[in-house]
């Protein structure tokens, strides 16, 4: 990858042998390789057997999770908070894996629509919940350096399984609880 971004640079017009861009290649290559580590991780080991028994059935939200990922059709930034929200079935998770799962999906070439589903389904398939709710807002690079230049446009995405999706009150209490 090193010799490919020393390439880039040249493509775009720099010297890569100059004093401030030496050792950009190798940045570059750690940073990338730091953005994309979803591709080299296992979900099945993000959750871990961190599932315990629980009696309540009442709703499990985590709320306000930060993350970071990259735009696959421009490689650029995009950021915010993703929602996670789901009812136990007789078990629930340990709260850490919610974030790690939404970490495990953005450090990857993404979309924010694709990302929204893959979090939803991950906890669906591993948690088994009566249902799963997930909302992301977050802020595109791509929409605000390049293209349309809207620097405080947000794109809000969900994805809503089981219940959530089935039942109006379930849904309306998991939004109604995001905006408190």
């Amino acid at each position: 990858m090193k010799a490919l971004i020393k390439q880039l640079l040249i493509e775009i017009g720099e010297n890569p042998e100059r004093e401030g861009l030496k050792d950009t290649p190798e940045r570059v290559d750690k940073s990338l390789r730091f953005l994309t580590k979803g591709y080299r991780q296992n979900i099945g080991e993000v959750f871990n057997d961190a599932f315990f028994p629980i009696s309540s059935d009442e709703m499990v939200i985590v709320k306000e999770i930060e993350f970071y990922s990259l735009c696959e059709h421009h490689m650029l930034p995009f950021f915010g908070v993703c929602h996670v929200a789901y009812l136990p079935n007789k078990k629930v998770v340990g709260l850490s894996k919610l974030p790690r799962v939404v970490e495990f999906f953005s450090r990857r070439l993404q979309i924010q629509e694709q990302l929204t589903c893959q979090v939803a389904e991950a906890v669906s398939e591993h948690v088994t919940p009566h249902g799963v709710g997930v909302v992301i807002e977050a802020q595109h690079l791509c929409m605000m350096m390049r293209g349309v230049e809207k620097q405080r446009s947000k794109t809000v995405t969900s994805a809503m399984l089981g219940v959530f999706k089935s039942d109006p009150k379930t849904r309306a209490e998991f939004l109604d609880l995001l905006r408190r």
